[in-house]
Formats: structure tokens, sequence, C-alpha cells
């Protein structure tokens, strides 16, 4: 076999390799159970005592349940993450469920820490994402019942209902706490806020429209 192609393939192996391990790294454990109380100041959270965890540090149940809807949006993320179920301390995984009224977005937003793989359990649903600079190019498609999509990890997403009835997704995310950055709140409504001549600067608007975005939010 060619030497220069066997170098090829274990420079894109090792470089592969490199790439996984810069998410998350693999546990050192069986777990590592989250110790909430732990004053310790560590990437990720502090393991609790091994001889003191039970089924109910890997355990929750609240999927079953349809969400809120009644806001601003139509939806509602239910979360699974490392808050809610200990045991998912190190093991980079959480899951989300989603629940959209008729017309209800689950509106433009990042997941700085994961990648997305989202589910349709019932109803249809358009969904999108953004590439990164400079093309940003929209990347669409209507998901049925059964069918999946990923978000690939930092990049710009959002769902919408379009329809007459309630939908219901799951969505599994790459890391036990994945992050989430919606697209306006860390602009317009930032503490201290964004200095408005900024805004209006960016956007290329008025600062009176900047300023009434930031009164609406």
């Amino acid at each position: 076999m060619d030497k220069h192609f066997i170098l090829l393939n274990t420079v894109a192996v090792l470089s592969f390799r490199c790439v996984v391990l810069a998410f998350e790294p693999s546990p050192m454990q069986d777990f590592c159970v989250a110790d909430p109380a732990s004053i310790a100041k560590v990437n990720g959270l502090a393991c609790k005592d091994p001889k003191s965890v039970s089924a109910e540090d890997f355990f929750f149940s609240v999927l079953h349940l349809a969400g809120n809807t009644s806001n601003t949006f139509g939806s509602k993320v239910t979360a699974v993450n490392v808050a809610q179920v200990p045991g998912l301390n190190t093991l980079g995984i959480s899951l989300t469920r989603i629940d959209y009224a008729p017309w209800g977005i689950n509106p433009p937003h990042t997941h700085p820490g994961a990648t997305e793989i989202l589910t349709v359990l019932e109803g249809s649903l358009p969904v999108g994402f953004v590439t990164s600079n400079p093309k940003n190019r929209l990347i669409t498609k209507v998901l049925k019942k059964g069918e999946v999509l990923v978000f690939p990890i930092g990049l710009v997403h959002y769902q919408r209902n379009m329809g007459y009835g309630n939908v219901v997704a799951i969505a599994a995310l790459s890391s036990q706490n994945p992050g989430v950055i919606s697209i306006d709140n860390p602009v317009f409504v930032s503490e201290p806020a964004i200095e408005t001549y900024i805004l209006a600067k960016a956007f290329q608007v008025d600062e009176t429209v900047a300023s009434l975005i930031q009164s609406k939010l």
C-alpha cells in the first residue's frame, strides 16, 4: 500500500480524534453524578460520592407532559440536561422536548456547546439553519412525523409550526449542558445595555428603531 496513502489516513484519523476530544472528553469512571452542593471550581460539576448515588440521579419523568405554549412565541422547550439529571455530568449528552402551538415558533438561536439532532414526533414542522459568514446560506426542510434534521454546533437555527394542530419534537444534543443563545436578547437586552448608536449602526436602522426593539424585549 502506498506510504503516502497510509500517512494521509493516519493524519485523518488523528485529526478526527482531536475534533472529537475538543468537545467533551470521555469520562474516566463509570459516572460522575453532579454534586450541586460542592464548592469545587471545575470545568463542569464536581462528582458526588459514588456510595451516595441512587437511581434517582439518572432519572427524569416529565417528557410525557405537554409544555405550556401560552407565551409570546407559542412554544415551550422542556430541557433534560445536567441541571435536571445530575447523572448526565461528564457524559456529553442531553435531551429536550419541544411543544409548538399552531403557528408557534422556536425563534432563531444557537447552541455554542452542542450539535442538535431533532426528531418530529407529531405534526409537520418547517425548520432551518444558517451557515456561517460570509455566505450565510439558509438550509431549510419541512419535517414530518418520524423525520430528522441535524443542526451543526454553533449555527443559528429555528423551527416553526405552520399548521393548525400542535407539534411535538424531541431533540438530542451532544453536550450535558449545550447552552442556548437567542439572537435577540444578547444584542438588545444585555446588562449593561449595548449603546443604541452601536445597534443602529450595526443593523443599519435609525436609533429610534433600535430603541423600540430594546423596549419591546
